[in-house]
């Protein structure tokens, strides 16, 4: 497992490759993935109890990523943490290719479900998460929210669910860019904290772009016996990408050549 000094490097690399495969893939949600990067490299090579060389081991942690769009963040986490070589990310969003636009099981090692239609995630973690309870099983199950995802009942009802079912093995990641697809999400999620703790899950607030911040809270699980954790991590869309930061024109349009050579020369210094 890697050293703590050693996430932010991997964050990085996280969001080099996500500019490059959405400049070649002609993709949108670039700013999607980018807000997740600290917390995805976090998870990979600090928190997660994962094997890259024993993908189906019964015993690792699973990990959800419920706002599928934002894929390419997790296809670069794992290709960076060796569980398939990064030249496959070259075949994202091609023809043919292993990686889609939103994750398909078993594409790839390491991707445990089909994700992307919006507010299902947390359904699919509270199952995996009761399973592992009934078979007597340590393994915990993490999910990565959007913001966005919050206004979705099914969200709500999973989270009674879990709660009720005292499942202690489920952490829910609440990815807070403060972005939907077309406004701002804030208004209406707030106090979304409160939210969380009046369906019975502890809560902690986190940045979401403090690797050192994330890994602490996420080793202390779970926050309180027989209660689902969620985390909410404060992020901020485009994160990285100055020009990508905040504006919501990159939840949809694709980096051209000149826009990926100004990414690029922001996250790592130097041309592509």
């Amino acid at each position: 497992m890697a050293g703590t000094d050693s996430v932010e490097p991997r964050a990085r690399a996280i969001r080099a490759h996500i500019v490059r495969m959405a400049n070649a893939g002609r993709t949108p949600h670039v700013a999607s993935a980018l807000s997740c990067a600290d917390v995805l490299a976090a998870l990979y090579f600090q928190v997660l109890r994962i094997e890259p060389a024993a993908p189906e081991d019964e015993g690792r942690d699973r990990f959800i990523l419920s706002k599928g769009h934002g894929c390419m963040a997790l296809y670069a986490a794992l290709a960076e943490r060796g569980f398939f070589s990064q030249e496959v990310l070259g075949e994202y969003a091609r023809e043919g290719g292993r990686l889609a636009e939103h994750p398909s099981p078993r594409c790839v090692p390491g991707i445990e479900a089909a994700t992307g239609s919006l507010g299902h995630g947390l359904s699919l973690g509270a199952g995996l998460a009761l399973a592992a309870k009934i078979r007597e099983q340590s393994h915990r199950v993490f999910v990565l929210l959007s913001d966005a995802e919050c206004a979705e009942g099914s969200i709500w009802e999973a989270a009674l669910f879990a709660s009720t079912r005292g499942l202690d093995n489920l952490v829910a990641i609440v990815d807070y860019n403060k972005w939907s697809a077309m406004c701002r999400t804030s208004p209406y999620l707030e106090p979304l904290a409160e939210k969380w703790k009046a369906f019975g899950w502890s809560c902690a607030e986190v940045d979401g772009h403090d690797a050192s911040a994330i890994i602490a809270v996420l080793s202390r699980l779970p926050h309180a016996p027989s209660r689902p954790a969620a985390v909410i991590a404060h992020t901020v869309k485009g994160k990285g990408v100055s020009f990508m930061e905040n504006n919501l024109e990159w939840h949809y349009r694709p980096p051209n050549d000149d826009d990926l050579q100004r990414a690029l020369e922001e996250i790592e210094g130097r041309q592509p």
